[in-house]
Order: C-alpha cells, then structure tokens, then sequence
C-alpha cells in the first residue's frame, strides 16, 4: 500500500524513555500494557507512540526534543535545582538517541545531504518496516543551556532548533503561562543560534519574549507545535498577529493534538476527547485558519506533541496510534485542498524549510 511519507516535527521521544521509562522498539499493546494500573503519569497505559506504529504511519523523519527545566525555589513547576542538573538531564536523553542508532533504529539528520539520502532511502519502494527512522534533534526550553558557551558544544552533538521558552519562566524565555520579555541573556542566545544557523522555535513564547526573539533573531524561525488562539483563547495559542508575523518570516506551524488546544473550554480531568467533539476535523480547522491568513497552504504541517505528557485521554478521538496521522489528506482532501497542498502538509512545506535553512 502506498502512503504518503509524513514529518512530525515535534515528538518528546527520549523524555518519555527516559522519564516515563518506554521502550519504543516494544509494540503499543506491550508499552501499554506494562504500564497498566500505574499512576505515576497521567497517561500511563494510553501511549499512542512507538517505532512500530511511526513506521506502519510513514513517519519517517521526527523532530525530536531533549527538554529539562531549570526551577527557582519559588517556582512550583517540576524540574531540575540547577541548570548544570539539566543539563546533564538532557545528555542522558542524548545519549538514548545514541543507542537508538546504535541499535538502529533511528538516525542523526543534520545537514542537508543528509536529508536528502534520508528521503531517498525512505522513497525507495521498499517496505518500510525496518528502516532507520530519521530525527533532527530540538531542545524544547533553553534553561539547560549552562551558559551561552554550551549551545555551540550542543550544535556539535546535533542540535539544530531551539525554543528558547517552555512552561512558566524560564533563564532565557518566559514561557506559556509567563509574561515578561528575554532580556540580555536571551538576546545573548538568540545571537548565538544566529551565529550557528540554529533554528528558532517560536513554540511556548509568552507573547512579550515572541516580539522580543522577532526583534533581535534574523535567522530561520518555524513553530514545531502550536495551534490559533482564535479558536482556542489560551496564550499557548498563537494570536492572528502572531501568526501573520511567522508566516512573513517564511515559518511553518506544526499543528499540535494536545486536546485542550484543539477544542476550546476543555477542563482537566473531566473532559474527554468524545465528549469535547475533538476529533482530528478539530485540527484541521486550525491548520485551515492559518491557510486563510496567508492566502495560501504553505505555512503549516504536522507538529503533533503525540506522548508529550499525554496519550489517547487527551488526543483526538480518531488517534488510536500515530499511525493514524495518515487519516489527515482524506480530511484535507474533503476540505477542497488539492493534492500538492496536502503533500505540503504531510511533509513538502517542512522540506522547504530545511533545505532553505541548510542550503
């Protein structure tokens, strides 16, 4: 059967090997039942995410994050006492990509050569089932970043985006549910990614630290997750403004599946996918908002935050796997897009992108 090859630009794959402590070579029903009766997580038993099932979905290339917030002593968000802490924390999720290359199971994408014998290899016709997945590495939050001297050390261990802000406040960002701007310190690391063609991603900024990182970045900027605040009136959202502002700087927006930004008046632990109507029709709306304030379907795609922090209690009702994000041409099919829109989606748009800010 040939399906079309899908990027997912926003997979928390070694947090949850490392934190949530899954094996992803396992099959889903191993993952969940392992986990069944635990209630450590919240989404203990519910995982949508394994090789397995990214590769029954031709989900051949991730963007794939290390992430470890630094917290202050009057900051009730969980995290590490020091950055040095999380640091080391986001080296141990390195080295989890490592093994998985060793066991050959994915593979380092870093350049643009790279990519292209990546795709090649992908798009070759052969079953898919056993290729090497292929992954960009991310650090959601910058708050391991020790000192500014640590990100070209990182760039050399295959970073190559950065979102500078995550949850709450950051020491280099000030996330969603924060207000405040970056200061010297993010502007410092803003310079330093520009240095290195490190990619900014937009994702999380509180509004003050998004204008301040568009004041002071001219380098290449995307928005790996992130859904419209029209639709879900919530600062994790971006406003019209926003997104009119990232679609001028040549940005594509993944869009993400975490329900409570999907549906809008979702409530915690009470709601639930069938009951708010979220369904991946839900998603597509966002994606369609979006195309209407550029004129055109070159500026989102898949950025799906699948297993980042939340499984198939707060996905849409139609994802039993991440296999299921090839359900999504049919519905933008449905919606009037014609076939080159819908390969932009699944992937062209994301290749653009890279192969303009790797060239």
């Amino acid at each position: 059967m040939n399906i079309p090859f899908i990027i997912d630009a926003h997979l928390d794959l070694a947090m949850n090997a490392m934190e949530w402590n899954r094996d992803y070579r396992k099959s889903i029903h191993e993952i969940r039942s392992r986990e069944k009766g635990m209630t450590d997580k919240p989404d203990r038993g519910n995982g949508v995410v394994c090789f397995e099932e990214l590769r029954k979905g031709n989900i051949g290339l991730v963007v794939a994050t290390q992430i470890a917030r630094y917290v202050a002593p009057d900051n009730n968000l969980p995290g590490w006492h020091s950055p040095e802490q999380a640091w080391a924390q986001t080296q141990a999720q390195l080295a989890w990509y490592k093994a998985m290359e060793e066991a050959g199971e994915m593979v380092q994408i870093t350049n643009l050569q790279q990519l292209e014998n990546h795709l090649q290899q992908w798009n070759n016709g052969k079953p898919n089932d056993k290729k090497a997945i292929g992954y960009i590495l991310s650090l959601e939050g910058a708050d391991s970043i020790v000192t500014v001297d640590y990100v070209e050390r990182a760039y050399n261990s295959g970073l190559r985006a950065i979102g500078p802000g995550h949850y709450g406040p950051g020491r280099y960002a000030q996330g969603t549910n924060a207000t405040g701007g970056m200061g010297k310190p993010g502007q410092a690391l803003l310079k330093e990614m520009e240095r290195l063609n490190i990619i900014l991603d937009a994702t999380h900024l509180c509004d003050d630290s998004f204008w301040e990182a568009m004041d002071h970045f001219h380098g290449n900027v995307w928005a790996s997750h992130n859904n419209c605040r029209t639709l879900v009136n919530h600062n994790r959202q971006f406003s019209d403004e926003q997104i009119k502002e990232l679609i001028s700087r040549g940005a594509v927006i993944g869009g993400v599946m975490d329900a409570w930004m999907v549906v809008p008046e979702w409530i915690k632990n009470v709601s639930t996918p069938l009951s708010m109507d979220c369904g991946l029709e839900k998603l597509i709306d966002h994606m369609d908002h979006i195309c209407q304030l550029a004129g055109n379907a070159n500026h989102i795609a898949i950025g799906s935050d699948l297993d980042g922090a939340f499984g198939k209690e707060q996905s849409p009702y139609d994802i039993e796997t991440i296999a299921d994000l090839q359900k999504i041409p049919a519905m933008l099919a449905k919606r009037g897009y014609s076939e080159e829109d819908i390969a932009n989606v699944l992937h062209g748009n994301w290749l653009r992108f890279l192969r303009r800010a790797w060239k």
